[in-house]
């Protein structure tokens, strides 16, 4: 149980790690949050591939590619949902005014909210290993996840900061995002019966929040300021960074 609990406030401590970096690089250059933001977007995509839809499939047996589409069908929905209703969550940013009407704040939030919704069922596959009696398998999710936690909690910190949201505010918007993964790591550890029954939905659910986000908001953002190719070679670089990590860890 020590091990689970380290393993979790790790793996949330990686998201805290990449807000302060991004504190210390919040006043950038278009091209440098260009090239950070496409990284991520890279190793976002590898993991939403490589780390949820595909054990998805694999975990759901014979049911497991058509669970897997609806759960992917089933995330990227659900974020447009949430996209159509984020002028209510400026409150929760801590914005006022006019900012309820300021687009780039609403791209910001939709995009820490699919983080936060892929961080819980990547908490729930660690804290299943774990449950389950896996513990080598269990720290290499892990491993990976916090490994990816870093540039998602670097990435967000400067566009909420620039779109308005508090200091404060934003510290605390980052550490929830990192939060939720603990707690999917303990649900996982205490419910490894009803976590595995669910696994495959809810990872291919969260592999449809992300690649929902690096379609229609991520690549657009980063490729609307002149640095399209260095962005795109930066996606590449953090998709192969986070595939070779997953193949060498694995």
């Amino acid at each position: 149980m020590k091990l689970v609990l380290l393993t979790a406030l790790g793996v949330g401590g990686a998201t805290v790690i990449g807000a302060v970096l991004g504190f210390l690089f919040k006043k950038t250059s278009h091209r440098f949050s260009d090239i950070v933001l496409s990284f991520a977007a890279g190793v976002m995509l590898a993991a939403a591939v490589l780390g949820l839809i595909l054990p998805a499939v694999e975990y759901g047996a014979s049911f497991g590619l058509p669970i897997a589409i609806v759960g992917i069908f089933a995330g990227a929905i659900c974020l447009n949902l949430i996209d159509k209703l984020v002028p209510h969550l400026h409150k929760l940013a801590g914005v006022e005014g006019e900012a309820h009407n300021n687009a780039k704040l609403s791209k910001v939030l939709l995009f820490v909210t699919a983080i936060a919704i892929h961080n819980l069922p990547e908490g729930i596959a660690a804290g299943v290993g774990f449950g389950a009696g896996d513990t080598t398998q269990a720290l290499i999710i892990a491993g990976g996840i916090a490994m990816q936690n870093i540039p998602e909690g670097m990435v967000i910190i400067g566009p909420m900061l620039a779109a308005g949201v508090p200091p404060r505010r934003t510290f605390l918007l980052a550490l929830l995002t990192g939060l939720v993964e603990v707690a999917g790591t303990l649900l996982g550890y205490f419910a490894v019966s009803l976590a595995s029954a669910i696994l495959p939905f809810a990872l291919a659910f969260a592999g449809g929040t992300m690649l929902y986000v690096i379609s229609d908001e991520m690549i657009p953002e980063t490729h609307a300021h002149g640095h399209q190719r260095g962005a795109t070679y930066a996606l590449l670089v953090g998709f192969c960074l986070m595939m070779a990590t997953d193949m060498l860890l694995g």
